[in-house]
């Protein structure tokens, strides 16, 4: 079946259409994307403006038409980080249903980081033994670990790039002072929760996901993306520290110019490098390899997992709309 995944994230909305059934590679169809920084449209209120709502309806909109154009059957919309925080979240999720028909699932950070885990546990197999899996989202930083598909902790932490650029780094390149501060405050947030985990012993295999941890590998020399999806890519803490320095001095339109980095996200580089460099130090991290599922994935293998109706705990997985 032609299954669609709708993300409402913090920085982007992005569709994924893939080719799935049970006991099958899901298979890359159509990806359709649109950045919208919900993270960066809080007002002082914390609440998401009227018009940073009636542009999340707009390209909901855009992405019902280009799923409705590959066929896709049955859409699974979540949101994350973004609208969950938000102090008009239920105003917004209500509008985004009344005129889009699309009923989108607010999954928790709790959640996320598990769902993250199986996408992870489900790329590298059984043989890679106790995972520690790390993601860095617009908003959130989320940390999971276990030995089986659902792991044994997870946590999220507001840790999330966009987040954190937009509140702690205003200048063009970053003051000094600044990210000096920046840096004590994620290192402060990742301490608190790493002996929820060391108790759990070490990890067999340490994994990184989502956009900004791929970032950072490919500036690090990490392969292309377009060199495929199976070419093992790693990052080497030795290499981002070397980095962090470096990225802290350029305009963002310098870091655009780097290897693999887009303009869209160069700004909140700094600030995800800050948070990778600090998680990989906290917990004694010298090389983690990248993995090219996260989240996205994590929801449609849940879903392929219970194609019968959905039970207590699942993700409710609401009709296409008409």
């Amino acid at each position: 079946m032609r299954l669609g995944v709708l993300d409402v994230g913090s920085n982007t909305v992005h569709l994924l259409v893939v080719d799935a059934h049970p006991g099958a590679r899901p298979l890359p169809a159509h990806s359709h994307k649109a950045d919208l920084r919900l993270a960066q449209l809080l007002d002082g209120n914390g609440a998401i403006g009227s018009g940073g709502v009636d542009r999340l309806v707009s390209v909901v909109h855009e992405a019902l038409r280009a799923a409705e154009d590959k066929g896709v059957e049955e859409l699974l919309p979540f949101a994350t980080s973004a609208v969950r925080e938000a102090d008009n979240a239920d105003d917004v999720l209500a509008r985004v249903r009344e005129e889009t028909g699309v009923e989108l699932q607010v999954l928790s950070g709790a959640e996320e980081a598990r769902l993250t885990f199986l996408a992870a546990r489900r790329w590298f197999g059984w043989s890679a033994g106790k995972l520690l899996v790390v993601d860095i989202g617009g908003g959130s930083l989320e940390i999971a670990y276990g030995m089986d598909e659902e792991p044994d902790a997870a946590v999220s932490l507001p840790l999330g790039a966009g987040r954190l650029t937009a509140g702690w780094l205003p200048g063009d390149p970053p003051e000094p002072g600044d990210v000096r501060a920046l840096r004590r405050h994620v290192r402060t947030e990742i301490a608190r929760t790493v002996g929820e985990f060391s108790r759990l012993g070490a990890p067999d295999h340490v994994v990184a996901t989502s956009k900004t941890f791929k970032q950072l590998a490919r500036i690090a020399g990490a392969a292309r993306s377009a060199d495929g999806l199976y070419v093992q890519r790693e990052l080497k803490r030795e290499s981002l520290e070397g980095w962090v320095p470096r990225l802290a001095a350029m305009s963002a339109a310098e870091r655009a110019e780097l290897p693999g980095v887009s303009e869209a996200r160069a700004s909140q580089l700094l600030a995800g490098a800050l948070v990778a460099e600090g998680a990989m130090d906290l917990f004694g991290v010298e090389c983690l390899d990248i993995c090219p599922w996260a989240l996205r994935e994590g929801v449609i293998l849940r879903r392929l997992d219970h194609m019968g109706p959905a039970s207590a705990g699942d993700v409710p997985l609401p009709p296409f709309p008409g």
